[in-house]
């Protein structure tokens, strides 16, 4: 592949996409020296749309053990870079709450899953949970109420590496801190929505918006998360995939209660963290491996194509399961209306891993996308890995794992559980095209302000 043109701290640098991942970018590129750095998004900081505009997301800093030596290395990299990121970056630190976490499964295959060679063990720290009464004793009395039937679990305390992030605040300190660097946002539903790519001499020379600027520059970033593939060919690598959250409403005495509880993370139930201090919401999500609004044919003509939507609501059938989940471990809090709800989208790459890398046919064009449901724990860091596949300095080993790799998703299952759980009913990839219009909740006005705040 021939390179682009040569770059420089004055190169002009076009990053389309403002989430998670695009935020990163940009602060990376700028601490490096670039002066000259636009990112184009149909919203401001934070982007309703984004999956990292959001109260809180689960961080466990621990390592992994993949197959083989490569995945083990390139996990280390990652997770290396990360942990540095959010224990001393002063741009992410503020907003790691390093409270513990719980993990546990129900099923004897999710247990199975648990509980392999890569899974928690107390030789790293973590303390086996059996009996409700031990599931019980991770937090203050009056928390966890439920019976845990057939539950099996783990628990890092604590102050080793886990807990939760404020995912919102760190992508608008990250926006911050860019912008302070001389990174220009260029935002709103003309001026900012990419409408689609400038193809010029065989290259990406920028993106059209839908004022119908052209924007040029030397390098087009595309950090465009699940509407990736709806600005570019992606060949079936991405599956946009949505999962559903809800907020429940505390008060001033439950949030005190709820204060620095470890994170409590069910593989096929769901999961839950501490509510968060501004608004006394606690954030929960049923677990399930994910929702797909299949529309049609993707432009390769090999697979559907799932198209991404924006909703403030869920299906009735995942407040079901929120429901279900409360009742076996806070039945107290069981019926309580929501305060809020909302679909958020990823994009799963057939592997999992990340699609970091210059295009083989279009050597401007550098591709961030594929978080594949476990991206926005890098935001401290990712966005020095796009840096570096910019600049062509990423090692070997992450450059083979982060390819253009569209050979993986030929023949692709589109409907792979991807190593995800849940109940019975839900275990499976799921279509927004099966829910009517009257099977989404209708959380009324208060969901609406939070809304607007969000």
């Amino acid at each position: 592949m021939a390179s682009g043109s040569p770059l420089s701290h004055t190169s002009k640098i076009l990053i389309v996409g403002g989430g998670t991942w695009g935020c990163s970018t940009a602060l990376h590129l700028a601490r490096r020296g670039y002066t000259s750095i636009t990112v184009l998004d149909a919203y401001a900081v934070p982007s309703p749309i984004s999956a990292g505009n959001d109260l809180n997301k689960i961080l466990e800093l621990a390592s992994f053990a993949g197959e083989d030596e490569d995945e083990r290395y390139v996990s280390h990299r990652l997770l290396e870079a990360a942990t540095a990121g959010w224990l001393h970056d002063p741009v992410f630190q503020p907003y790691f709450h390093e409270t513990g976490c719980i993990v546990a499964a129900t099923s004897n295959k999710a247990r199975a899953y648990m509980n392999s060679p890569d899974g928690p063990s107390e030789a790293d720290g973590w303390i086996p949970l059996r009996t409700k009464e031990e599931f019980r004793a991770t937090m203050p009395k009056g928390v966890l109420t439920g019976d845990f039937p057939g539950w099996q679990g783990w628990w890092k305390k604590s102050g080793s590496g886990a807990g939760w992030v404020h995912a919102r605040k760190s992508m608008e300190s990250a926006a911050r801190e860019a912008a302070r660097l001389g990174v220009a946002f260029v935002t709103g539903d003309q001026v900012g929505r990419v409408t689609r790519l400038i193809y010029e001499c065989s290259d990406v020379k920028g993106a059209l918006t839908a004022d119908s600027k052209a924007h040029y520059a030397d390098r087009t970033i595309l950090c465009a998360g699940a509407n990736a593939a709806m600005l570019f060919d992606m060949e079936d690598q991405l599956r946009p995939t949505a999962w559903t959250l809800a907020h429940l409403k505390m008060t001033p005495d439950e949030a005190a209660l709820y204060r620095d509880l470890p994170v409590l993370f069910n593989v096929e139930r769901g999961f839950f963290m501490e509510p968060d201090a501004e608004h006394h919401e606690l954030k929960m999500c049923d677990e399930h491996p994910g929702y797909c609004n299949w529309t049609g044919t993707t432009g390769t003509g090999t697979g559907d194509k799932s198209t991404p939507f924006a909703k403030h609501q869920i299906p009735l059938e995942s407040e079901a399961r929120c429901r279900a989940f409360l009742r076996e471990t806070m039945p107290h809090l069981a019926d309580r209306p929501f305060s809020f709800a909302r679909i958020c989208w990823c994009a799963d790459t057939p592997d999992r891993a990340f699609l970091i890398s210059l295009h083989p046919e279009y050597p401007s064009l550098v591709l961030g996308v594929g978080g594949s449901g476990h991206g926005f724990a890098h935001i401290p860091s990712i966005g020095g890995f796009i840096a570096d596949a910019m600049e062509e300095k990423l090692d070997e080993r992450l450059k083979h794992s982060f390819r253009w790799r569209p050979e993986t998703a030929v023949r692709r299952d589109w409907g792979d559980l991807q190593g995800r759980f849940g109940p019975e009913g839900a275990d499976r990839v799921m279509d927004f095209q099966d829910i009517k219009e009257d099977e989404w909740t209708s959380i009324g006005s208060s969901a609406k302000e939070r809304a607007s705040r969000l």
